[in-house]
């Protein structure tokens, strides 16, 4: 058997490995092969042009024209064989088989062991293509992109995954309140003591002893802020405090702020404030 061409070394990967994630774009001639691994497989068509496909999995049989914006969801442990015509565009997306059983089990606690992905041929679903081009931006920017971001990026897909590709449909919580007072002060402490770390979402959810889906949601109802939103502002509060305050350098502000160089923070400065740090000092 053939190793999937989708992995060959002549692929133009942009490859990351995030703690429960891979991404990988993928540039493939014509041709065939197969695949089978141990963590839950997206393939995303992004080709410019439709493209005919004959794919095999499950025991099932499926040939058809992919437009962009056509996935294939390809379980974990599942054989796939692939044969494509024409110049192949897409994105493939992996996510470990143990990180979905997780957030199976911490949504639906009475049947999360149960869940499990099923195959799927050519299926649109517009939040989960919208979660997976975020997930590329994210990753074709080394040293740019934000930890809490990808790990709030990451449990969006395993939750849609789980809500509209299991092989049942979970009931999933609705929240109400946010967060009790005291434990919104924590995390907001600790954020504020750890502005120029990197900060994960899972560090948060367990200073509160509760799952990451369960802390993003109460989060936002909280403060209208996912986490990572509310990272950024907070980073760039204390960047505008610096550059009036202080004649500490632009780079160093930056780096004393979270931010991986001058040119990252002068990036996040603009979208939020509309102007330079540098316009913002000498305003």
């Amino acid at each position: 058997m053939h190793n999937l061409v989708l992995s060959d070394a002549a692929s133009q990967s942009c490859q990351q490995h995030l703690a429960a994630l891979r991404v990988e774009l993928l540039h493939n001639p014509p041709g065939e092969g197969d695949f089978q691994s141990t963590e839950h497989t997206l393939f995303l068509s992004l080709a410019s042009r439709p493209l005919s496909y004959l794919q095999v999995q499950d025991g099932k049989r499926y040939q058809g024209v992919y437009r962009p914006g056509d996935m294939l969801i390809t379980p974990a442990q599942t054989p796939l064989f692939v044969r494509w015509e024409g110049e192949e565009h897409c994105l493939k997306i992996q996510l470990g088989a143990e990180f979905l059983q997780r957030v199976a089990q911490d949504i639906v606690k009475t049947a999360g062991d149960r869940l499990q992905l099923r195959p799927d041929f050519q299926v649109r679903n517009g939040q989960l293509e919208a979660i997976a081009r975020l997930l590329l931006t994210e990753t074709q920017q080394p040293g740019l992109g934000n930890p809490l971001y990808q790990d709030s990026l990451t449990n969006a897909l395993a939750v849609n995954l789980l809500r509209h590709h299991a092989t049942t449909t979970p009931h999933l919580p609705t929240y109400d309140g946010g967060l009790p007072p005291p434990h919104l002060r924590k995390i907001l402490d600790y954020i504020e003591a750890h502005l120029d770390q990197e900060i994960r979402l899972e560090a948060l959810a367990q200073l509160l002893g509760m799952s990451q889906f369960h802390f993003s949601r109460l989060f936002k109802q909280s403060i209208g802020l996912s986490p990572h939103r509310y990272l950024i502002q907070q980073r760039i509060e204390r960047a505008k405090h610096l550059l009036k305050q202080t004649d500490q350098a632009i780079v160093d502000i930056a780096l004393s702020c979270g931010f991986n160089s001058h040119s990252h923070l002068s990036k996040q400065f603009r979208q939020v404030t509309g102007i330079t740090p540098k316009a913002y000092r000498t305003g």
